[in-house]
């Protein structure tokens, strides 16, 4: 049997502290979703100006992220490389970059997704989170 890290609150607060802290600096105004590693979610802002649909989207980047155990711009990659049937997924919602998974010791512990701006700046605001817990 293998032992597991997961997230505790003071982790996801850091996390979304410190994303909340990159879009800010940045005057981004994006939705930033926390979830587990089953892709249920444990935190979630919209910041001011972020559009509705943000919050959809960064929820299933997020999710996306933390059940494939891999940044969502991966899914992103494969559809945009010609491999339409990975539209066909089941689960995987969230296929646009911006999703990134937290790891720690080869497993998934969870993901952070955000939308809002560029997809490489919603990917910076969620790496810029999760740096926040030193991983």
């Amino acid at each position: 049997m293998k032992t597991q890290s997961s997230l505790e609150l003071s982790d996801v607060k850091a996390i979304a502290a410190a994303a909340e802290a990159q879009a800010l600096k940045n005057h981004w105004a994006v939705s930033i979703a926390i979830v587990d590693a089953g892709g249920h979610l444990l935190n979630f802002s919209r910041l001011d100006g972020a559009p509705p649909i943000s919050a959809h989207i960064a929820l299933a980047k997020a999710h996306t992220a933390a059940l494939g155990h891999r940044e969502s711009k991966i899914y992103e990659d494969v559809i945009n490389g010609g491999r339409y049937s990975f539209l066909s997924a089941p689960a995987l919602q969230g296929m646009l970059e911006g999703g990134v998974p937290i790891m720690k010791d080869g497993f998934c512990l969870g993901a952070v997704g955000v939308s809002g701006v560029k997809s490489n700046e919603d990917a910076q605001i969620a790496k810029a989170g999760i740096a926040a817990i030193g991983l």
